[in-house]
């Protein structure tokens, strides 16, 4: 029986590269008018989310103390603008940039989805996004959690085994009892390697030209075509 459940943010709840393209563009546009191929928000976006994983992976191996989000994403893209001949940007349109990530909006079927879930559930989200950056994103979308769990929580990063792991204890649950649901079948096989019950949902268009998972990779507890699917497999 599951109680609880626990959701990867990035790609599953909310549309990262539609948000941060769009800001990247408005954001970066004085700065990017005199690119000899002119700028591409999507491109711009798909670049910085590569380097997403390494930079965690920093925190993953122990070569450094737990840092949020927010630092690795300022980190981080200084290169992602040199890279693209982007020179001159302030210091305070770079913070605005990082916090593009708080701005992200839903896949358009997902609050209310999440309403009807947590009728019957407890749910969290167990995402690389630290607290604030999992605020934020809640109160633009009306996301109602009754805990904030993941990297934030555990001072780690996915797939290390404390953020499954605290999942559970967090909740005095079975881990069979608590559900991970997520649109990245690693993410899911992470978690099933730890006793979770998965949930794949399909998000064939979270990369944009370059596609996402239309469907489990790994063998999931439940295959949804999308969160409203995954509400009426579940019985909400």
């Amino acid at each position: 029986m599951i109680r609880a459940l626990v959701f990867d943010v990035f790609g599953t709840l909310v549309d990262w590269r539609s948000g941060i393209a769009g800001e990247a563009g408005r954001l970066l546009a004085p700065y990017a008018n005199g690119l000899a191929k002119g700028f591409e928000g999507g491109a711009f976006a798909d670049a910085w989310r590569a380097r997403y994983n390494p930079s965690m992976e920093t925190v993953r191996s122990g070569a450094r103390p737990f840092a949020d989000l927010d630092t690795l994403q300022a980190e981080s893209l200084p290169e992602v603008l040199a890279a693209f001949g982007i020179t001159g940007v302030p210091e305070d349109v770079r913070r605005d940039l990082v916090q593009a990530w708080h701005r992200l909006d839903a896949w358009p079927e997902v609050p209310a989805a999440l309403m009807r879930l947590r009728r019957d559930h407890w749910l969290a989200p167990v995402s690389n996004g630290h607290v604030r950056l999992m605020v934020d994103l809640a109160r633009r979308n009306g996301f109602v959690f009754d805990a904030v769990l993941g990297a934030g929580y555990s001072r780690d990063y996915k797939p290390k085994p404390a953020l499954y792991r605290d999942a559970v204890a967090a909740f005095g649950l079975d881990p069979a009892e608590t559900l991970m649901v997520a649109a990245h079948s690693n993410d899911l096989a992470a978690a099933a390697s730890h006793g979770l019950a998965t949930a794949h949902v399909a998000r064939p268009r979270e990369n944009g030209p370059a596609g996402g998972e239309g469907g489990p990779s790994v063998p999931v507890s439940f295959a949804a075509t999308d969160l409203a699917d995954l509400a009426v497999q579940l019985g909400c």
